[in-house]
């Protein structure tokens, strides 16, 4: 994974935008809202939002560990890029799209269809 293949999996997804925060962190947003942050500085890692459910799970794997400052709304931060392949990682950032969506409110959705 690279920041170049990383923004063309997100970027295909409604209405996001991008920005750059925190000096060096390219954030993915939907609706104002992240749902993906990569390093734009070497080690490439990159943050994203999970389910309950998986998050306990995913946080404890090797290279993964709760996001520091997001780990409360169950957020992970992939330390090791190479640990998904590229189809893995477009399964967790759209559902991590997905997470970030449902929770905007309902007129901004509709128009993100």
């Amino acid at each position: 994974m690279d920041i170049e293949t990383l923004r063309s999996i997100c970027t295909a997804y409604p209405g996001v935008t991008e920005d750059i925060k925190w000096g060096n962190d390219l954030c993915f947003q939907v609706g104002g809202k992240m749902f993906c942050v990569t390093s734009l500085q070497p080690p490439l890692q990159i943050s994203f939002k999970v389910p309950d459910e998986e998050f306990d799970e995913l946080s404890t794997s090797e290279s993964i560990i709760p996001a520091p400052y997001a780990a409360r709304f169950k957020w992970i931060l992939v330390q090791d890029p190479a640990l998904f392949k590229k189809k893995q990682w477009e399964h967790y950032i759209a559902q991590s799209y997905q997470l970030v969506k449902a929770k905007l409110p309902k007129k901004l959705q509709a128009r993100l269809k």
